[in-house]
């Protein structure tokens, strides 16, 4: 008997002892995945949050981007305003024509807008896109003529600038403004002399005697040149034209006014190529007697950016394979 007791007491105390490491371990593992669950809670949480960090962020920047990208609709009589910052160009921002034409018939087409004003700071550009540009003008002026449209000259109005200017009903500088600049230009290099020098051979293979037109490593010819010289005169005629057409007997013509020469703010309307000195709220004050101003420019949205400049890297590269990047173009500038 005392050997079954004895015997019986060690298993007893073993069986006890295999409850409780059991019953440690079995805590132990659930402490082990709670403390996982709350480590994978919080790396959810943190993720979620940084998430929602990022679009907010994003939705602030977008918002931010897309401000004033078209005017407010007001019920009240005010002044439209349309923005030119920049050289006149395809593509290129406030002076586009497709930027700016949308603009001019919203401005023009809305009930409360008792006139328009263009604030133009422009070295020039495009005679295409100022030519659109001044076409649109003189048609919206013919169809809504109770409203005027008055451009106001910022730093400068030259060339394209003005070629557009010349379409407004009048035309405010600042006296210490550049204007003018009426004249086209075709610039580029020529390289043949250095290639000579360096004993490099141009090799250009064309179809068409005329395919090579300006480029810069071949020698001009003079039957190009002269070809060359009769377009610029001919897109510099046309340039005259619309400043004649819309200045009317308030230009006092020069020998130099055509030239291709600029002038003084001051200068300008001494010459009849402006009519006086304003800003954008002094016109809108003392010309169209209403102060409140509208703000009707177009502004690129960043979704419009992103594609603008992928269409631009295709365009180029388009451009650069039909036309070997080597020709000059005419430029109002």
């Amino acid at each position: 008997m005392d050997n079954d007791r004895e015997n019986a007491t060690p298993v007893a105390a073993s069986a006890g002892a295999g409850r409780k490491d059991g019953w440690e371990r079995e805590v132990l593992e659930k402490l082990a995945y709670a403390a996982l669950r709350e480590q994978r809670a919080r790396r959810r949480w943190n993720i979620f949050f940084r998430l929602a960090f990022l679009l907010l962020a994003a939705v602030v920047l977008w918002r931010a981007l897309d401000l004033g990208e078209s005017a407010a609709e007001v019920s009240g009589p005010h002044t439209a305003l349309i923005e030119i910052d920049g050289a006149i160009a395809s593509g290129g921002g406030s002076g586009d024509a497709d930027s700016v034409i949308p603009a001019l018939n919203r401005a023009f087409s809305d009930a409360g807008s008792v006139g328009v004003i263009l604030r133009i700071n422009s070295p020039g550009g495009s005679p295409v896109q100022a030519g659109m540009i001044n076409d649109e003008m003189t048609r919206l002026r013919a169809e809504y003529p109770k409203k005027p449209l008055y451009v106001v000259v910022d730093e400068m109005c030259a060339s394209g600038g003005y070629y557009i200017a010349a379409g407004a009903t009048k035309i405010f500088v600042n006296k210490a403004s550049i204007v003018g600049s009426i004249g086209v230009l075709m610039d580029g290099f020529g390289f043949t002399g250095l290639m000579d020098k360096v004993g490099v051979e141009r090799r250009l293979l064309t179809a068409g005697e005329n395919k090579g037109f300006l480029d810069p490593f071949s020698p001009q010819s003079d039957a190009q040149k002269a070809y060359a010289k009769e377009m610029l005169d001919e897109i510099h005629q046309q340039f005259i034209q619309v400043v004649r057409e819309g200045r009317g007997n308030r230009l006092k013509e020069t020998p130099e006014t055509f030239s291709g020469l600029f002038w003084s703010g001051s200068k300008a309307v001494e010459m009849g190529l402006a009519d006086g000195f304003g800003t954008v709220d002094s016109v809108a004050r003392d010309e169209l007697k209403v102060g409140e101003i509208v703000d009707y420019t177009e502004h690129e949205n960043l979704s419009e950016r992103v594609l603008k400049k992928f269409g631009a890297a295709v365009g180029a590269g388009a451009w650069q394979s039909l036309w070997s990047g080597s020709h000059a173009r005419p430029s109002l500038r």
